[in-house]
């Protein structure tokens, strides 16, 4: 059984808000609308460093684009096996994006008879609205992690793919003993394209994303895999949906718009934390 999670807080005053009708409120007063795509936006005009913060409408048109084309496949399946490891459980997706791998695990739960309790938060308002309208029985919800609008020890899982973790948040919303599941690039991820777009490439050293004496790497799991990509659309839509897309030249980019066919290759650590302060 898939359901929305419900202990939200309110992002003003921390206090519990109750769902009345399509209005979270909270004791004090403040009230936030749900959306007619189904989310609820928690981020405060005081909390955004920009107007439009987190990824653009092209930005998430493209990997809505890109990923549901299933290049990224093999990393929605290793990753719906590892949190669906521990069975029925309250699971928050900490930057869900356009909810690819969200979906996929709520897919292979329902297929499972796993039962889960589901809030997705994303600091990109297009984001947030492109997932929502994908699937309506979880908690949506526009915030950042550095503010995170659920109450204290409520979660049993953290998901984090590709995303910036804030591990005091975390810390917070997490059941003692809970888990965060971090998803981040390995050092040939991607490489094809880079060496297309930049004129060198930069030697990165490999570091643990979480370092607090308050988690434990538990495991990680190394998945790689090469990516057929046989059309110019495809290519766009992954230059776009990157950070590269901003980093690289413009005669690098030029580079990389003008290719009908690309290999690619995935290059990805998924690494478990377990909570243990």
């Amino acid at each position: 059984m898939i359901q929305p999670f419900d202990q939200l807080i309110c992002p003003l005053d921390k206090q519990p808000l109750q769902l009345n009708e399509r209005t979270w409120c909270c004791e004090n007063g403040h009230s936030y609308d749900v959306a007619k795509q189904g989310y609820v936006n928690l981020l405060p005009v005081q909390n955004k460093r920009s107007k439009d913060p987190g990824d653009s409408k092209a930005m998430v048109q493209a990997r809505r684009k890109y990923l549901e084309e299933g290049h990224y496949l093999p990393l929605a399946r290793a990753l719906a096996d590892i949190v669906l490891e521990q069975g029925d459980q309250t699971l928050l997706d900490a930057g869900c994006g356009e909810g690819y791998y969200l979906r996929y695990l709520v897919e292979q739960a329902e297929q499972k008879g796993t039962k889960l309790s589901v809030a997705a938060l994303d600091i990109s308002k297009w984001a947030v609205q492109a997932a929502a309208k994908q699937d309506k029985r979880l908690s949506w919800i526009v915030a950042s992690n550095n503010a995170i609008p659920l109450e204290d020890n409520s979660v049993d899982t953290i998901l984090c793919v590709f995303g910036f973790p804030v591990e005091a948040e975390f810390k917070r919303v997490l059941k003692p003993g809970g888990r965060l599941i971090m998803v981040d690039p390995a050092v040939n991820h991607l490489t094809e394209l880079k060496s297309i777009i930049y004129s060198e490439l930069k030697s990165k050293s490999e570091t643990l994303p979480i370092t607090g004496s308050d988690y434990e790497l538990t495991s990680e799991q190394r998945v790689n895999f090469q990516v057929e990509l046989n059309n110019n659309d495809s290519i766009k839509n992954l230059l776009t949906m990157t950070p590269h897309l901003y980093r690289a030249s413009i005669e690098g980019r030029e580079r990389a718009e003008s290719l009908q066919r690309l290999a690619i290759t995935a290059d990805v650590w998924v690494r478990v934390f377990s909570l243990t302060a």
